[in-house]
């Protein structure tokens, strides 16, 4: 029974200090959770110190067989090559580690080639070695990602701008170098699991959202997501917990906190893991936006948070007790710049079928709220200065990752950058559609998102503060691929075609996402 005294003491507590929620995270010290590079070379310096004696300091003393090196394409793809160990330490002699892949592999979609993309030419996938992970899905294997390089230089220049992982470290360093600014992302990843795919999905359970019945003991479901939860954990992969969610099967695992880069590659590796773990245990798993028409979507709700490295940032004018002048010039830019990289974060027809107003999946238009479920972002932990963050919902799990970093982060940097003034004002109550028109304008809400996969891809290709940051010739190829990975192609595997049923064009779609 708590006394008179410790009442008046707690009261006295919170009213003189500010009321703090969640754990703090900063860029000094998250870890990515790969393994020592030390650890890696080990092999090759067997009388080092971290090698002890024989190999039980390398990947063959962590009983890693096979390393994948693995690249996502613009299609939001993993693809691999299978290396033994004995050939990856063999090429790790070389001066620039990897393998050469066809320059084609950015612009090829299944067997169709994309418009301005040919036949010649090679890049060299090279080693990230600071990217290499035990695969928990996979025993006997890691995996490892790469930066394409050109075979020989162009212009005095290696780097390839098309490749999605060097464009993002390229712009995470402008924004640490040029404006004392670091992020960190989270991932909230949606996915839906089957029991049969074919002749028709079904779900094993349709017990809602955060349900113990979804877990109950002895169900296939529950040891799949336990296994993941393993599997992450011998990734190295902070996984924060994991729920049922509201459509039939439908799960979300939340992980946590890194720089972009090393986000973006634990979210792909986090896709692998679920996807694999599933198949392991007869189950299919897929992000595909939306199944049921009459449910919830799938996303990949992204949180980014937003830390000067010259020490704190001055309260907003505007909103001096929930925002900081960077997160609120983040946000500006988010709001002028979010229609345009939507092509990056709902790439697929089947991604606006998630993207609806008065669904709790993002609604249409450009706007923001602290706390709320139902806007594009949602600004969290607001009067939490050391846990606050931005929440963007309009993703999806078939958007590859570092390009979706890339279009947010440029976005955020236009706005920090250019000290863009924050003129769209939080929704309140209300989402950004459930406002009159009046209401709207009153708030600064303007502009409304792209409602299709073609008006997203003119938005990208119009927006030239965007272009210039990511690049004008990688805005014009991903549009090119994203092209190529509709009707004419990929559409065969994902849109319904005059002489098959709905059920049936369902079907493929999972199995492709």
């Amino acid at each position: 029974m708590t006394s008179a005294v410790e009442t008046t003491i707690q009261a006295a507590t919170l009213s003189s200090a500010p009321i703090d929620f969640g754990i703090r995270y900063a860029p000094t010290t998250v870890s990515a959770g790969t393994i020592a590079a030390d650890t890696i070379l080990a092999r090759m310096h067997p009388t080092s110190a971290v090698s002890g004696s024989g190999l039980s300091g390398s990947l063959e003393g962590l009983g890693v067989k096979f390393v994948r090196l693995q690249w996502v394409d613009l299609s939001n793809f993993v693809h691999c090559r299978v290396l033994t160990t004995s050939h990856f330490y063999k090429l790790l002699r070389a001066s620039r580690p990897g393998v050469t892949i066809a320059k084609v592999v950015l612009g090829i979609v299944f067997l169709t080639m994309a418009e301005g993309f040919g036949a010649t030419g090679e890049y060299v996938l090279v080693f990230d070695l600071a990217s290499v992970r035990m695969c928990g899905y996979a025993p006997g294997h890691a995996a490892v990602f790469g930066y394409f390089q050109e075979k020989y230089p162009i212009g005095g220049r290696l780097d390839v701008p098309l490749c999605p992982r060097t464009n993002l470290r390229r712009l995470v360093k402008y924004a640490a170098e040029e404006l004392k600014t670091e992020f960190l992302v989270g991932f909230e990843t949606e996915f839906i699991l089957l029991t049969t795919a074919k002749p028709a999905i079904q779900a094993p359970n349709n017990h809602g959202w955060s349900r113990t019945a979804a877990f109950a003991s002895g169900t296939a479901e529950l040891k799949v997501l336990e296994e993941i939860a393993e599997a992450l954990a011998t990734s190295g992969i902070e996984l924060q917990m994991f729920h049922s969610e509201a459509a039939p099967g439908q799960y979300e695992v939340v992980t946590g906190p890194l720089p972009p880069l090393e986000a973006a590659d634990a979210l792909a590796h986090t896709r692998e893991t679920i996807y694999n773990i599933a198949s392991k245990h007869g189950m299919h798993a897929t992000l595909t936006p939306r199944l049921h028409a009459d449910s919830c979507g799938s996303g990949a709700h992204t949180h980014i948070s937003v830390h000067p490295t010259t020490g704190s940032s001055p309260p907003s004018e505007r909103h001096p007790s929930t925002l900081t002048t960077h997160e609120s010039r983040f946000l500006a830019g988010l709001m002028a710049h979010l229609p345009s990289i939507i092509a990056f974060a709902l790439p697929l027809p089947q991604s606006y079928s998630r993207m609806k107003d008065g669904i709790w999946s993002g609604g249409t238009w450009a706007c923001w709220g602290d706390e709320h479920k139902d806007v594009s972002v949602r600004l969290t932990n607001s009067h939490s200065p050391q846990t606050r963050n931005f929440e963007v919902k309009t993703v999806d799990g078939t958007a590859n990752p570092y390009l979706v970093l890339a279009g947010l982060i440029s976005a955020g940097i236009i706005g920090i950058r250019d000290q863009l003034e924050l003129t769209v004002e939080g929704c309140g109550e209300t989402s950004g559609a459930g406002l009159s028109e009046a209401e709207r304008a009153e708030k600064g809400i303007t502009r409304r998102l792209p409602l299709d996969v073609e008006s997203a891809r003119q938005c990208l290709l119009e927006d030239q503060k965007i272009g210039e940051l990511i690049g004008e010739e990688v805005v014009r190829k991903f549009v090119a691929v994203n092209k190529a990975s509709q009707p004419q192609t990929l559409g065969r595997l994902i849109v319904q075609q005059e002489t098959e049923s709905e059920d049936a064009a369902v079907v493929r779609l999972v199995e492709t996402y």
